[in-house]
């Protein structure tokens, strides 16, 4: 896990980076070079029902699962940056209040293979997984394919 400083600066950094998560008010929650563990209220993302909408828990699953290659592309030279290919979501229950979405590779999705392919060609796709919960319960299944793209001379932070 990393510390609370860390945490908060890659908030900070997906609040500017991407607005929408500032007014979900996500919340990093966990980051390792395994998972992401990111956290909203439900007062922002409330639907007519009084449950979470839809569109935020998928929205929430994606930034997770982006924030995860995010964070382990962070050094990687020329600087990549990380787009959403295709995305399938499976909602199994209503949440009821906070929610979390918890990332990570698949176990078919070589890390070393990936940044091979990046190295070698600009470019590699991988997929993530991501659950979703109503506190500890599973609500919501998540699969993203992402690609990594190589930019010459540029910044992803």
């Amino acid at each position: 896990m990393t510390a609370g400083s860390e945490l908060l600066r890659l908030e900070r950094y997906l609040h500017q980076a991407i607005p929408l998560s500032r007014a979900m008010q996500v919340g990093v929650l966990e980051i390792s070079e395994q998972h992401v563990l990111l956290g909203a209220p439900l007062a922002p993302n409330v639907n007519h029902r009084g449950t979470v909408f839809g569109g935020s828990a998928g929205t929430l699953a994606t930034l997770a699962a982006w924030t995860l290659l995010y964070w382990r592309l962070r050094q990687h030279q020329p600087p990549a940056s990380v787009v959403l290919q295709s995305t399938s979501m499976n909602y199994l229950r209503p949440i009821a209040g906070a929610f979390s979405a918890r990332a990570s590779l698949l176990a078919d999705a070589p890390w070393s293979l990936f940044m091979r392919t990046l190295q070698r060609r600009g470019k590699a796709r991988i997929s993530v997984s991501a659950e979703v919960y109503d506190g500890s319960v599973p609500a919501a299944q998540f699969l993203g394919e992402f690609v990594a793209l190589s930019e010459a001379g540029g910044s992803t932070e």
